[in-house]
């Protein structure tokens, strides 16, 4: 849940025009990427994280929702 602080600085920022020219300056310069410039981004965040240990339990899954 947001606060009443959280709620009152998202209604201001949602009044400021500033902010919304951003927005839809964003929209209009965003440019299409290539399939091997993704590639290469998701190559490179690989490198940030370490890899992960594979369990040896079996996961709980009575108590999933469907």
């Amino acid at each position: 849940m947001l606060s009443e602080e959280e709620k009152r600085e998202m209604l201001e920022d949602a009044l400021s025009k500033a902010r919304r020219d951003d927005f839809r300056l964003a929209g209009r310069d965003s440019k299409g990427i290539s399939f091997d410039s993704y590639l290469s981004f998701l190559n490179n965040i690989q490198k940030v994280f370490s890899a992960f240990q594979i369990s040896r339990y079996r996961a709980l899954t009575e108590l999933n929702k469907f």
